[in-house]
């Protein structure tokens, strides 16, 4: 399989690193337990002649060949964290060239794969229009308003589909090149999760903040606190948007234009992370926690946590140990 990494100045440089570390340890793995039956070829290229990382490495890249037709592109993250890192980069002249190539590659038929912010890059082509897609979770809100068009479903952790892959948060870039050898071979890339002690994720529920999404909208982060304080009582729209001064309609518009979610859903997820708090930090019983958290019995809120994060309070428990 042949593979170019294309390298943008100012990269996540452990998004890269992951990435090339392991395709190589696939490579190894493949050489000694498969007979070197499966083997990526991988080149990193650039839109310039010299790339510097996040943390200033220079990286060595070769020119893009336009005769040479790889099976995947890859594309690691820039490494821009908040939206007013990330909103000036993309208006680079050297991520426009990029655009431009990522475009000539998909006309080529050439699939594209990107994780973290690297997927607002994709997504910057149009490439991602009436496509499902997923980013990093932490600016998700930026993504659903800037790229209106793409059904965006930051809870997954892979989300493939005609033109190629999206990822998402930053370690995500393992997902991906895990997701990778894995088409090569399921067998392979079972070894290389073994040898890099790399659990299989599918979802990215489990690690998104909900305060940190509500930091993106004044209204959503006052409708936060406000759930906050009544997650025992359970939830009313009317009784939250009167507490707001709004009316119901705009705080559910609202809430699905921030969060992708609905103000109910928000408030689950809300509750959600307050129980596997408890869990992890209390010897309450799950009875308790549930009417903590304003349900009735365990039983619903065990369905709740598998359902939201697929674990279950033992497992929850666990982990806290």
């Amino acid at each position: 399989m042949r593979i170019l990494v294309l390298a943008l100045e100012g990269l996540f440089d452990t998004g890269l690193s992951v990435t090339l570390d392991a395709l190589d340890a696939a490579n190894h793995i493949a050489s000694r337990a498969l007979a070197g039956a499966v083997h990526f070829d991988v080149s990193i290229v650039g839109v310039r002649d010299t790339v510097r990382s996040g943390q200033g490495f220079i990286i060595p890249v070769e020119a893009i060949d336009p005769d040479l037709k790889p099976d995947w592109v890859v594309l690691p993250a820039p490494n821009a964290t908040t939206p007013e890192q990330l909103i000036p980069a993309l208006a680079r002249p050297d991520v426009a060239e990029a655009r431009e190539q990522l475009l000539r590659w998909h006309a080529n038929g050439v699939p594209i794969a990107a994780s973290c912010m690297g997927t607002f890059l994709i997504a910057e082509t149009g490439l991602l229009d009436q496509r499902q897609a997923t980013t990093t979770w932490s600016l998700a809100p930026l993504f659903r308003q800037r790229y209106p068009n793409v059904a965006l479903d930051e809870s997954r952790m892979l989300v493939p589909t005609d033109i190629g892959v999206t990822a998402g948060a930053a370690m995500g870039h393992l997902d991906l090149a895990l997701w990778l050898i894995r088409g090569a071979s399921h067998e392979l890339a079972m070894l290389v999760s073994r040898y890099l002690l790399a659990d299989a994720r599918s979802l990215q529920a489990p690690y998104i903040i909900p305060h940190h999404l509500a930091m993106a909208d004044p209204l959503i982060l006052r409708f936060e606190q406000w759930a906050r304080g009544n997650l025992k009582r359970g939830f009313s729209l009317l009784e939250a948007s009167a507490a707001l001064a709004t009316s119901s309609r705009t705080l559910q518009r609202k809430c699905e234009a921030v969060l992708g979610k609905s103000p109910l859903a928000y408030f689950q997820d809300l509750r959600v992370e307050r129980a596997r708090s408890l869990i992890h930090c209390s010897d309450m019983d799950v009875d308790a926690i549930a009417a903590e958290v304003g349900y009735e019995d365990g039983a619903t809120l065990r369905a709740l946590l598998r359902k939201r994060l697929g674990r279950g309070v033992r497992e929850l428990r666990a982990d806290s140990r």
